[in-house]
């Protein structure tokens, strides 16, 4: 007879497993689809009894939820929804010391496109789940497991769908946890951990400016070429007022205590520039942001076209979309006007309450040094999609990470990897988090 697989080694082989199914995703004109490796997740709960129903937005872009009421839980209680994604960014292989789609595991790290950003989450939650299954025991309450698609592109065929098609799937949730939080950041030997509160909303903008066709050689006066690169170098260049939320404040308080050293939020990214990237994403979260990323215009050198174009990434704090946008109207000027391509909602709630309170205790049952501290996502998750259906929503999939690591780098970035030993301690805090969510 055969001895069953522990937790430790299900999670390492279902994040591998994931990894080697390729789900880039290159936006709605050519994303691979998600549909293989949502059919193997579908797989691993049914074999612990667990059935799921796979829902497809468009051909190949697979959603899949599944609702789990083990024996002894509390019906009565709300279900907490436990989300992942399975697409992933695309990976240019050149670039990599490995194979991004292998699943190698080198120097104690699992390698690939995923390992941070979501397969290493979708991995805890399949291990940890079908242990307490295979264990008999209950959670506190029911849970709604959902892994979307397209959480990449913004969601339209994922999350976004899902709320706009079938909200009763997820609407009785009252909280949820997902990607990006939960994992630590060493200072001074004091390991805090970074429970997400917060993300900044999307507005994603194109840039028409229109004007006068003729020849190259000609002066011209209401050049749309002349007109949108500068309004694009004011937007640019353009340095927004500091904007200052309560996740950002207590986060900033807890790296003070840390560190030992008063930051200024004005500074912030300065100030802990030390820290690696996540600097960078502390600093974006101070204030609106705006980055020209696209400029299109013209056919021939010698031709001044009649239009020009732009791409601009805006990311607004919660409470200051309006802000935003009449800024962006100021910069523009009267020759360049805006198209929202893409925009969402900003996400905040507060860091208080019984979930915080067991991701607090489950996380420090595992390392007594922990710190739970709550902070801002400059980027955004599928939590958007949640929160417009009322649900209450933080980033926790927890992660003990090596001080070295530059943990946030890996996101989107070339040599992802996880340690093994996080991926363990993910399904240890998560197994005790649902004793008491």
């Amino acid at each position: 007879m055969s001895t069953p697989p522990t937790v430790h080694d299900e999670v390492v082989t279902f994040c591998r497993d994931l990894i080697r199914f390729d789900t880039s995703n290159f936006g709605p004109d050519g994303a691979a689809g998600e549909r293989e490796a949502t059919e193997y997740v579908a797989a691993q709960l049914d074999e612990v009894g667990i059935s799921s129903t796979i829902l497809e937005s468009a051909p190949r872009r697979a959603n899949l939820v599944a609702h789990w009421e083990p024996e002894g839980c509390d019906r009565s209680l709300p279900p907490l929804l436990i989300h992942g994604h399975t697409d992933v960014v695309p990976a240019v292989a050149a670039d990599w010391q490995v194979d991004p789609f292998a699943g190698e595991i080198r120097d104690g790290y699992l390698w690939g496109r995923g390992a941070v950003d979501m397969k290493d989450f979708d991995a805890i939650i399949l291990a940890t789940i079908r242990e307490r299954v295979r264990s008999g025991r209950a959670t506190r309450r029911p849970i709604r497991l959902v892994f979307t698609a397209d959480e990449e592109a913004g969601g339209r065929f994922g999350s976004g769908w899902l709320g706009a098609h079938h909200p009763d799937l997820v609407a009785d949730c009252s909280e949820a946890i997902g990607e990006v939080g939960g994992f630590s950041l060493t200072l001074n030997q004091r390991r805090l951990y970074l429970i997400q509160t917060a993300e900044k909303g999307i507005a994603w903008l194109n840039l028409i400016a229109g004007g006068t066709a003729g020849h190259g050689s000609m002066r011209n006066s209401d050049n749309p070429v002349t007109n949108l690169a500068a309004a694009v170098a004011r937007i640019g260049n353009y340095r927004w007022p500091v904007r200052i939320r309560p996740a950002q404040q207590q986060f900033l308080e807890a790296v003070e205590s840390a560190l030992g050293v008063p930051i200024s939020a004005d500074t912030a990214e300065e100030s802990l520039a030390r820290l690696g990237s996540i600097a960078r994403m502390v600093g974006a979260t101070m204030s609106n942001t705006a980055n020209p990323t696209m400029l299109q215009a013209g056919y021939k050198v010698n031709v001044i076209p009649g239009a020009a174009t732009a791409g601009v990434d805006g990311r607004f704090i919660p409470g200051f979309e309006d802000e935003f946008y009449a800024t962006i109207t100021e910069l523009l000027g009267d020759k360049v006007r805006y198209e929202v391509a893409t925009g969402d909602i900003a996400v905040e709630t507060g860091f208080e309450g019984d979930l915080v309170a067991a991701m607090t205790s489950a996380l420090q049952a595992e390392d007594p040094e922990a710190v739970t501290v709550p902070f801002m996502m400059s980027g955004g998750t599928d939590a958007k999609a949640w929160s417009k259906l009322g649900v209450r929503c933080f980033g926790f999939a927890p992660l003990r990470l090596p001080p070295e690591l530059d943990f946030v780098s890996l996101f989107h970035g070339v040599d992802e990897r996880v340690p093994i030993e996080s991926l363990e301690f993910g399904c240890r805090v998560l197994d005790r988090f649902l004793d008491e969510a």
